[in-house]
């Protein structure tokens, strides 16, 4: 994205406000550039009193960058964030206020992959409770007798880059390294030398060290629960160094005093800081820090320094490499392209999650139609970043989108043709995993080009878009609709919208000798439980079905 510079003061320097501690590195870069002031230890009333004498401001995670204080900052044009997150920053404020959000995304990554392997030799080695012990007057080297690395099995879930990092360095012990994370593709996994499970419960059956690295979202939260625990081997060891909630603590208390589970270490929790925990108290076997994944001197210089980088690009007229707002665009493709974003953030979403289950090699994405005349590079990147929402470690967005497809060896393809058969304007969105292609097609119907979905599966249908969808693949017979409406009425679920698609050609695409297949998509005025989906696929003639959030 690149920042055209806003204009100076009377004595031609801009002026940045450093308002956390940073590293020196990256205050003497924005010294070079601008004016710069240090105020660590202003109050909320200070700065929110002085904000508006500012260009730019550098923060880490205490600053809280409300919309109130930002429309107070009536000179700011870039807020810089020293750190991976920017839950600390109203990103909608400060984009509608063109203002550049940048963060540091790569930043703490080495320093996390390094807390995981030393947690890991820590847990094998009981290095902790040895180091007590012996402070203590003790001698007892045979309690403390641990287990080698070497040969055994390290299950990775989550396979982004934090997790491809351990995997590297798991190898240089000599580990086996099996890894699971449908949406990274196999090639990635070759080329990193890593096993890839076919599903969570191939690797849990198999690791004797099992360390999670997935995003904090509703689907992975508690991720590790009694049923993954069952799972496992017999004396398995659990590390998180990712955050907290993704292992459900209760069923990982009941399993350490079954056995079940030979050991844990956590640097994350549920809410921090944490005192107060049930496992921090008679527990030898479980190794715990107070969340020092991101704390280490090179870790914290290196957040502000590449902050600062992006500072400086966003008040110079550079190029911002770690936006995390909307790239810049022009005035007539964004008004043209503008209705179509949510659109095309949509049909990525969609067709990600119907290819679910399976390891994620390309997305193509291709506009048709009047759009085809314009940059669709934006609505490429809504695809991409819809597709990975929710999937990865970090937060997906218009412009890290690429980088991080490009890290899980997703291929994306553009494709753009001047005519769209039967309407103005068409997205198509394709995803290509373990072989198979699932594709969805959308446009905008109406003044305000409303989100429409008109195609799943080469099956033509009309529904308006809603935050809560849900599709169902099933033999082409009657009554099918009205099953689907019996079963959400039994569970107070209200239908919206529905509509259903057939083959065009009205062919037999279903199992031999059977029917052919339709395509049922259904709005909710509320998420469907996959219990629902479920219940309902698993009568007669039902293939299969999917509940996506596409708010």
């Amino acid at each position: 994205m690149s920042a055209a510079a806003p204009p100076t003061d009377g004595d031609g320097r801009l002026r940045v406000l450093v308002k956390e501690q940073i590293g020196d590195s990256g205050v003497d870069l924005l010294r070079e550039h601008f004016d710069v002031e240090v105020g660590v230890d202003w109050s909320d009333e200070q700065l929110a009193e002085r904000i508006g004498d500012y260009h730019g401001i550098l923060i880490r995670s205490a600053t809280k960058m409300t919309p109130e204080l930002i429309e107070r900052a009536e000179r700011l044009r870039v807020i810089g964030r020293a750190g991976v997150g920017v839950d600390n920053v109203d990103v909608d404020a400060a984009t509608k206020r063109g203002i550049v959000v940048a963060n540091a995304p790569q930043s703490n990554v080495v320093t996390a992959a390094e807390h995981t392997m030393a947690l890991l030799l820590a847990l094998a080695r009981n290095i902790p409770q040895a180091h007590q012990s012996l402070l203590e007057g003790k001698w007892d080297r045979s309690k403390f007798s641990g287990v080698e690395l070497y040969e055994k099995t390290l299950g990775i879930v989550g396979f982004g880059r934090i997790g491809q990092l351990v995997a590297h360095r798991a190898r240089g012990f000599g580990m086996r390294v099996l890894a699971f994370d449908p949406f990274v593709s196999a090639e990635r996994y070759r080329e990193l030398g890593v096993e890839m499970a076919a599903d969570s419960d191939e690797l849990y059956a198999q690791a004797d060290f099992i360390t999670v690295h997935l995003p904090k979202t509703p689907e992975t939260e508690g991720w590790l629960n009694a049923q993954a625990f069952a799972k496992m081997r017999d004396g398995v060891r659990i590390l998180n160094v990712a955050r907290g909630g993704l292992i459900d603590d209760a069923a990982l208390k009941d399993a350490l005093d079954s056995g079940k589970v030979g050991g844990a270490a956590l640097d994350v929790f549920p809410a921090e800081p944490m005192t107060d925990y049930p496992l921090f108290d008679g527990y030898p076997n479980v190794v715990v820090t107070p969340h020092l994944g991101a704390s280490t001197a090179e870790a914290t210089d290196r957040a502000g320094y590449q902050s600062a980088e992006q500072v400086v690009a966003a008040l110079t007229g550079g190029v911002v490499s770690t936006a995390v707002n909307i790239p810049s665009i022009g005035a007539e493709d964004m008004e043209v392209l503008g209705p179509f974003l949510p659109l095309a953030g949509q049909l990525g979403r969609l067709a990600m999650a119907l290819a679910e289950g399976s390891s994620v090699e390309r997305i193509e994405a291709a506009f048709m139609g009047r759009i085809a005349d314009f940059d669709t590079r934006l609505l490429t990147l809504a695809v991409i970043g819809g597709a990975l929402q929710g999937r990865t470690e970090e937060q997906v967005n218009l412009v890290n989108a690429p980088s991080m497809a490009e890290e899980r060896g997703i291929i994306v393809e553009e494709k753009s043709v001047s005519e769209a058969q039967d309407f103005n304007e068409l997205i198509r969105v394709t995803v290509v995993a373990g072989g198979e292609r699932v594709a969805v097609a959308g446009t905008g119907i109406g003044p305000k080009q409303d989100p429409h979905l008109v195609e799943v599966q080469g099956r033509r249908l009309t529904i308006e878009l809603a935050p809560h969808v849900t599709v169902f693949r099933y033999e082409d017979l009657p009554g099918m609709i009205g099953r689907v409406g019996t079963i959400f009425g039994a569970h107070g679920i209200n239908i919206s919208s529905a509509a259903v698609g057939h083959t065009p050609d009205g062919g037999d695409d279903g199992p031999a000798g059977g029917q052919r297949l339709a395509a049922m998509v259904v709005t909710t005025d509320a998420p469907v439980p996959d219990a629902v989906v479920q219940e309902i696929v698993a009568s007669e003639g039902f293939v299969n079905g999917w509940s996506v959030d596409l708010g």
